[in-house]
């Protein structure tokens, strides 16, 4: 039986992909003159937090290491922007997270992104209340698509995988997810991540005799 569902921030309960992959092309531009492409964005670098994203470019020597930290800086300050100007109340999402709690389900949220902009996201969508572990970055060693987050808040949940669903978008998401060995919900986008397909998937679950499953819309 699902006892607690995890939740990616990034694509799943906020829409801010885009947010992300804007504010990004926007500080690489500014700061090193370059950029990504929309087909990199979602092949290669959705999903990963923006200093392995940075790494990988100056891996193919398309960004000078001594500019990370310009480039992060300024990514982090048009990120703040664009979430402030963007997000707005959530009702859909609220419905679900209230419909969890009412089931007696445990909710948290595992996210690349750091924590400032997390609880901004969160807050601004009003979200932030029925989130009641949330884990970014910053609190694990090593990032998805690494499974330790998703490991890390089972272990402060006190719940086992088999007891987990983790619902995810993202490629470098997903393989964090599956690594966990939790049940996986692969969603499309945010438009995705309502109570009633959350609630079957869970039901699908529980009347399943499989220790892993993984399941799409």
């Amino acid at each position: 039986m699902i006892e607690c569902v995890l939740f990616d921030l990034d694509g799943v309960l906020v829409d801010a992909c885009e947010w992300h992959y804007d504010a990004l092309n926007q500080a690489l531009k500014q700061v090193a003159g370059t950029s990504i492409t929309r087909e990199e964005h979602v092949t290669t670098f959705n999903g990963l937090p923006t200093n392995e994203k940075l790494k990988i470019l100056t891996a193919q020597k398309r960004l000078d290491p001594e500019l990370h930290k310009l480039v992060w800086e300024r990514k982090q300050d048009l990120t703040e922007n664009v979430i402030e100007n963007s997000a707005q109340k959530d009702d859909l999402k609220i419905d679900l997270l209230v419909g969890l709690a009412e089931l007696g389900i445990k909710v948290g949220c595992v996210t690349n992104s750091i924590r400032k902009t997390a609880t901004m996201m969160l807050e601004l969508t009003g979200q932030i209340s029925f989130i009641e572990n949330l884990l970014t970055n910053e609190d694990v060693e090593i990032p998805k698509p690494n499974c330790e987050g998703y490991e890390k808040a089972m272990s402060i949940f006190k719940v086992e995988p088999s007891k987990t669903l983790i619902v995810e978008d993202s490629e470098k998401g997903f393989q964090a997810a599956k690594s966990s060995n939790a049940h996986v919900l692969r969603v499309s986008g945010p438009q995705d991540v309502n109570f009633e397909n959350i609630k079957v998937t869970i039901e699908k679950i529980n009347s399943s005799t499989e220790t892993q499953n993984i399941l799409s819309l």
